[in-house]
């Protein structure tokens, strides 16, 4: 397996546990924030949630940025609903697996709140959960809870990764 994105709800640690995982592999990490465009920030930041067509070209551009990476790559993106992992995956490749981060509400939004600079306000965490699907049984996906520190949350995707088999 050599692509990998690291998804859940905005505030779950994707881009701190995807930095960390893509150095424990020697691969690299691309922050799916960085592929947004910059109308989809705006709308972030205003507070309004992205529709399915304003996340369409982004889910595009995660795809053809996995799809075109050297070597093992980790990109960080929501991928909230099975539609939209379907279009990663339609993009990328079938070979793409999913790092669920879960975690409560609760936890989440205490995270949400105590960071600074993020264009995603935590007044948008109800709707992320609302459209969270998370992943089936027949995906390519691993559920990963994120309660425990980062290096604990990294050493657990790392020891289910030798165990897996695509």
């Amino acid at each position: 397996m050599k692509r990998f994105v690291v998804m859940g709800v905005s505030g779950c640690g994707k881009s701190v546990i995807g930095a960390a995982l893509a150095e424990a592999m020697g691969a690299t990490y691309i922050d799916g924030d960085d592929l947004h465009s910059a109308s989809n920030i705006a709308k972030m930041e205003a507070g309004t949630p992205l529709t399915d067509l304003d996340r369409a070209p982004w889910l595009d551009q995660v795809g053809q940025t996995l799809n075109v990476a050297p070597g093992v790559a980790i990109v960080g993106c929501s991928a909230l609903k099975r539609i939209y992992r379907d279009r990663i995956r339609a993009v990328a490749g079938p070979s793409v697996m999913f790092l669920h981060l879960d975690g409560s509400k609760a936890l989440i939004a205490g995270r949400m709140g105590k960071r600074t600079g993020h264009f995603m306000p935590t007044t948008l965490l109800d709707s992320q959960f609302a459209a969270l699907e998370p992943p089936a049984p027949d995906e390519c996906a691993l559920t990963v809870p994120i309660g425990p520190p980062p290096a604990e949350v990294v050493a657990f995707i790392l020891q289910h990764l030798q165990t897996k088999t695509i």
